[in-house]
């Protein structure tokens, strides 16, 4: 394919990278969908790495754009036998249905190394989606109506990203900070929001970290109306002080955050996200192998 990187290119960062952290690693749970996608990939699309911060790496995931070469990557995926139709009927429905009320030509699939093939991501990068308007879609979970005055309370409003977890039956609803809340929550405003939830309590640490946040992403699901998880997520950058980061990093990950490699200039790009659950409290972080040049724009416009 004209202008497009091979899997053979993403399968081998996979694999250094992964290897970097002593991430379990098995050619016959990754190659598969690289190679399945292939056609979808661009020299212009992101690539990104992402762990959890840990004593041990249990899953290492890679996220890869393969827009605009495959329109309906759920079908896609289907053909290929990642997953049933009979269970995940919701889920193609949903994405359908978003995509008839804002079309975009941008997606990403997220899988692990361990768990294979796991979500379907809708970016619209111009055109951020109203609450309101999602929770209109048929297949939509009634989750996100059932919590809009809370979106609401919070400033949480334009919907930037949705993913869409074809296994666990669940969706991701990534919402854009407004100027004057970006990277400027209060820490009591993160608190209540915690609270209001029912996630775990959280560290000081944790807690102050969470307020650098340019978007908060909630995650819900088609068999209950709570929220399941919430995380907020600094914008990313370029040489992340690690000292700063609300977790003691083991070596290993601290090298994967610093020696990831990567196909752009200058130096490595990376993201982090505060993120709770019911039961506890985690550091996601992630390191950039490539950029789109959207993206890399909104990551240099911050200097």
């Amino acid at each position: 394919m004209s202008g497009g990187i091979g899997a053979e290119e993403i399968y081998s960062a996979i694999k250094e990278s992964a290897r970097l952290v002593d991430a379990p690693f098995s050619r016959d749970k990754v190659w598969p969908v690289l190679s399945a996608f292939e056609g979808g990939f661009s020299d212009a699309g992101g690539v990104i790495f992402s762990l959890q911060a840990g004593e041990q790496v249990a899953e290492f995931e890679y996220s890869v754009q393969i827009s605009p070469g495959i329109a309906d990557p759920y079908a896609h995926a289907l053909a290929n036998g990642f997953f049933t139709e009979r269970d995940d009927r919701p889920v193609r429905a949903l994405l359908s249905e978003i995509l008839a009320l804002a079309p975009t030509s941008e997606h990403y699939i997220d899988c692990g190394i361990v768990g294979g093939f796991k979500k379907i991501y809708a970016n619209f990068p111009h055109d951020a989606q109203k609450v309101a308007k999602l929770a209109e879609i048929p297949s939509m979970p009634r989750a996100v109506g059932e919590n809009a005055e809370f979106f609401a309370r919070y400033g949480l409003q334009d919907v930037a990203l949705v993913g869409v977890d074809c296994k666990s039956k669940t969706i991701n609803l990534y919402f854009q900070l407004s100027a004057p809340l970006a990277g400027n929550l209060a820490p009591q405003t993160v608190r209540d929001m915690l609270r209001e939830t029912g996630m775990s309590e959280p560290s000081d640490k944790m807690l102050a970290y969470a307020g650098k946040a340019y978007r908060v992403y909630a995650t819900l699901g088609w068999d209950s109306s709570e929220i399941l998880r919430i995380s907020f997520a600094p914008l990313p950058r370029r040489t992340i002080d690690l000292a700063e980061l609300p977790a003691r990093l083991e070596p290993r990950i601290a090298q994967f955050m610093q020696d990831t490699p990567h196909k752009y200039a200058g130096a490595l790009i990376n993201a982090t996200a505060a993120k709770w659950s019911k039961t506890s409290e985690f550091l996601d972080l992630a390191s950039y192998y490539r950029v789109s040049p959207l993206h890399l724009k909104a990551i240099e416009a911050q200097k």
